[in-house]
This record gives C-alpha cells, sequence and structure tokens, in this order.
C-alpha cells in the first residue's frame, strides 16, 4: 500500500484538492482524501512525498491513427481536406507497408506524454501487436472503406472473422467501423452497424466543407476523387441532407457514437448527438493541418454533447502530446471552464471507449494509471495551468516511482 502526498490531486469526478493524497494498494485507487485526514492502520504503508507536482487520471486519446506515424512531417499542410487526403493516399501506396519502428515510437511518445488509453483507427492492424505489448490500453477500430463495395455483408463478415483469429490482447477490444459518408456505401454502413453489437462506433463525420457539399449536392472535391481513385458508384444518389441526419438514417446515430472531428457540424446536429448520449471527438490541431476547418468548440460544449478529445496521425499534428491539444483547444475556446476540458481528457474519453470502470478518473477501485505533473509552486488555479499547455518533460507515472 502507497500514500502519493502531493500539492494537488485532481480525482476529475470532483473538485481539486489542494494538499491531497492518493491511496494504492495493488495497483487500484484505494482512497482519495486530504492529507490531514487520518489512515486506518490495517499494515504498513509507505508514504511517497512528490511535491510540487498535480496528480491526475492518466489521459484518453480517444482518436488516433499510429499506423501513420511514420508520415510525421511528410504532409504539408493544406487548405483543402481532399487535396491533403490524395497526398496522403499516394504516399501510402508508394510505402506499401507499414513501419514497425515508427509506430514504437509512437506508442512510447503518447505514454512519456502521459496517454492511459486510446481509440486507435487502422487499415491495415500494423500497430495491433505493438499496442498490445505496450502499456496502452484502448479500442482498436478497424475501418472499412467501399463507397462501390459489393457484398458489403460478406466484406464485414470476413473482416470480423480475420478479427477473431488474431490473438486476444489485454485491455483491448477490436471493433469494425467506417470510416466516412463520403467513402463507405449506405449499403457498407448498414452491414457494419448490423454487426457492431453494443461496441463502440468511431465515424469521421461532418469533418470538412467538401463533405457537407458532397452529401448534398453529390458533387465538389470528395466526387471528383473518388472518380479519379475509380471507386465512385454511379447508383449513389446524394441524401441532401447533412452527415449526422445522413448516418441517423442508416441507424448509426446513438449513445456508442464517437462522432470524430464534427467541424462543420450544425448546431442542430449536435443537439441530435447530445440528446442521444453520443460522443463529439475533436481533434483540433489536426483539423488546421487538414485544412478540414477550426472546430467550433464553444458550439460543442454548449450543445450539451459529451466532447472528448484526440490527437490524431502524426501525418496531421506535430506530436501526440494531448497536453499541446488541450492548450489548443483552450485558445479556440476561452470561455469553456478548465475542468471541462480536462474532464473531455480524461473520463469522457474513457466513456466513449467504454473503458470508464477502469480509467478517466481517480476513485476507489478504478485502475491506479495516475501521472503526477509538475507545478510551479504558488499556482492557485491549477486546472487553468493544465491546459496552459505542458511538455513530456513535466509528466512523470506513478507507477515506475
Amino acid at each position: 500500500m502507497i500514500r502519493y502526498r502531493a500539492a494537488w490531486i485532481l480525482p476529475i469526478a470532483a473538485a481539486p484538492t489542494r494538499g491531497g493524497v492518493v491511496t494504492v494498494d495493488g495497483g487500484r485507487v484505494l482512497t482519495v482524501s486530504t492529507d490531514d485526514e487520518p489512515l486506518a492502520a490495517s499494515r504498513d504503508v509507505e508514504t511517497v512525498d512528490l511535491g510540487d507536482v498535480a496528480v491526475l487520471p492518466g489521459l484518453v486519446n480517444a482518436h488516433t491513427h499510429l499506423e501513420l506515424s511514420w508520415m510525421r512531417g511528410k504532409i504539408a499542410p493544406s487548405e483543402s481536406m481532399p487535396a491533403w487526403a490524395q497526398r496522403l493516399i499516394a504516399l501510402r501506396v508508394e510505402q506499401r507497408a507499414e513501419p514497425r519502428a515508427a509506430i514504437a515510437a509512437a506508442i512510447a511518445e503518447a505514454r512519456t506524454s502521459g496517454t492511459a488509453l486510446v481509440g486507435d483507427v487502422s487499415n491495415t492492424l500494423a500497430a495491433d501487436q505493438l499496442l498490445g505489448e505496450s502499456p496502452l490500453a484502448g479500442a482498436m477500430f478497424y475501418e472499412l472503406l467501399g463507397f462501390n463495395a459489393t457484398e458489403p455483408e460478406q466484406l464485414v463478415a470476413n473482416t470480423r472473422e480475420a478479427l477473431d483469429r488474431l490473438a486476444p490482447r489485454t485491455d483491448w477490444t477490436r471493433t469494425i467501423v467506417p470510416h466516412a459518408p463520403y467513402s463507405v456505401s449506405p449499403q457498407l454502413f448498414r452491414a457494419i452497424g448490423k454487426a457492431a453489437g453494443n461496441r463502440p462506433m468511431s465515424i469521421h463525420v461532418g469533418e470538412s466543407g467538401d463533405e457537407m457539399t458532397f452529401l448534398r449536392h453529390g458533387t465538389g472535391a470528395w466526387r471528383e476523387l473518388l472518380g479519379r481513385l475509380g471507386a465512385w458508384n454511379d447508383r449513389w444518389e446524394p441524401p441532401g441532407c447533412g452527415p449526422v441526419e445522413y448516418i441517423d438514417r442508416l441507424g448509426l446515430v446513438n449513445d456508442r457514437l464517437m462522432a470524430v472531428h464534427g467541424t462543420q457540424l450544425a448546431d442542430e446536429e449536435l443537439r441530435r448527438l447530445a440528446a442521444v448520449s453520443a460522443t463529439l471527438v475533436t481533434c483540433p490541431r489536426s483539423n488546421r493541418w487538414t485544412g478540414a476547418g477550426t472546430p467550433p468548440i464553444e458550439r460543442f460544449y454548449s450543445s450539451g454533447v459529451r466532447v472528448a478529445i484526440g490527437t490524431d496521425s502524426l501525418a496531421s499534428v506535430e506530436d501526440l502530446n494531448l497536453f499541446g491539444e488541450l492548450a489548443y483547444a483552450r485558445h479556440l475556446a476561452p470561455h469553456v471552464p478548465a475542468r471541462r476540458l480536462l474532464e473531455s481528457a480524461t473520463i469522457a474519453g474513457a466513456i466513449a471507449l467504454g473503458f470508464q470502470k477502469e480509467f478517466g478518473t481517480i476513485e476507489s477501485g478504478k485502475r491506479a494509471a495516475l501521472i503526477a505533473v509538475r507545478v510551479p509552486p504558488g499556482i492557485g488555479d491549477v486546472e487553468e495551468y493544465l491546459v496552459s499547455g505542458l511538455e513530456p518533460s513535466d509528466i512523470r507515472w506513478l507507477d515506475s516511482e
């Protein structure tokens, strides 16, 4: 049993405690208390004084693509998301395989930056084994594309069989998900949704203005790119609505939905997501890089939708440091309370990924996946400080004490 004493404890489930103590036993949180509360003397207890740090749960990166980590710095920022995506596709065709070393380095970077849990999106499963061997936990979303896919139900069944043949991974789930409304046919959407059961469903939704044009009119840059790629389906007809209504018609708007990006979503679409307890996952630095647009983060929060945070991939962001993502979110949303931003980077993501019983808060019985973040003496508003932008050198894991 270990008592960690710190200048600040941020349980996330409750207000920060100044001069607090977290007691850990057998890798689980036993109690969270103030330093002056007596501890029942049941056996020998080691006390570790951490000094001027804030202890908080490990962060949750709700959306990333670790297999693309080798693309770091290889695709320049763009003002057009379809143009950016075309460069990514071309680069991927040239590479043919995802280098393991880059994935391993990205996993280590995420961990060093304080991440405990991830929602990783994959088209190749290149990161699957490495993640299973890492300290990270989370959900692996095996993403299907197929705007002109034939026999979609058979495709999903074959993919499910392939996933089931993989070795089970402790602390990991694997789910088949669709990529986006402009890259997946309605028939494939339905087949994936039917097979998903009660698992979380990550979908890129409302990411760019070009997506909105495509769904309403069947024209624009996404239509042109599908044609150039030989992926266009002449039988497809534009639904004439926004992306949330579109996937709602296909039966995919529910409490398991993780609507990723949402940069272009209207207020009524955000309210619809909130009404069914879906999660909106924002990746603001990536949206800036790809030309998707600036996410309306303050509107996200005012709508009542659950908001989680992701970094997206190293093809479109400088690093996998969620504290950097929080700082940019704070820049875009100066009126959102820091506490809500911190909830988005912890418990909101854990709920979305289905791991809320283990991660996301410091509470009795939960996993003691805890980080200590250096805090300068004299800080009065520790929550605001934590969303100001922190470096990995400011962070350490308590399980390595």
